[in-house]
């Protein structure tokens, strides 16, 4: 079992992961209404991967002989004012995600459970692909700047992104 404090905190993240695959899903119903349906889909893929990581952590939970507590889910955004806007929103968000992954990874280190920091160095690597992925299109988008064409493009690009779920290898997954 973990410790009642970290089983704590890895549900408020359990709560951080289902928010952010919320967030992403109104912001590809944002963009489906948009008439961008590259953009809606790559948020969509998001969602699904968000969903994944809140599983990822609720499988270990279980795995381990803790409780999983699900909580309610606060109010997201629904609308923004530009494709580069949301991905700002996203860039920082994923860097605020990344800080409470790594308060996880510090109080488990910190418990001397490896068990978990280990599990948790998935997290870690993830959150890098995450916000690298994010400020990429950020830079893409600065550089697209205000041209119809270049979103368009980038919106069918987009509209290329398949969801692959995470492989499972063991009940901690």
């Amino acid at each position: 079992m973990v410790s009642k404090e970290l089983e704590t905190a890895i549900n408020r993240q359990i709560n951080a992961e289902l928010w952010s695959a919320y967030l992403y899903l109104s912001m590809s119903v944002h963009f489906a209404h948009k008439g961008l349906p590259g953009f809606a889909n790559w948020f969509k893929v998001q969602f699904k991967e968000e969903q994944d990581h809140a599983h990822k952590l609720m499988n270990y939970l279980i795995a381990k002989g803790n409780k999983v507590e699900l909580q309610p889910i606060a109010k997201v955004d629904t609308a923004w004012d530009s494709v580069l806007k949301a991905f700002e929103v996203t860039l920082e968000h994923e860097r605020v995600v990344t800080s409470l992954i790594n308060d996880l990874a510090s109080m488990s280190r910190k418990e001397n459970d490896f068990a978990t920091e280990n599990m948790l160095q998935w997290f870690v690597n993830e959150q890098v692909e995450e916000e690298e992925t994010a400020q990429s299109m950020i830079d893409g988008l600065r550089l697209i700047g205000d041209n119809g064409f270049g979103i368009y493009t980038m919106d069918k690009e987009l509209g290329k992104r398949t969801y692959t779920p995470l492989a499972t290898t063991s009940g901690a997954e």
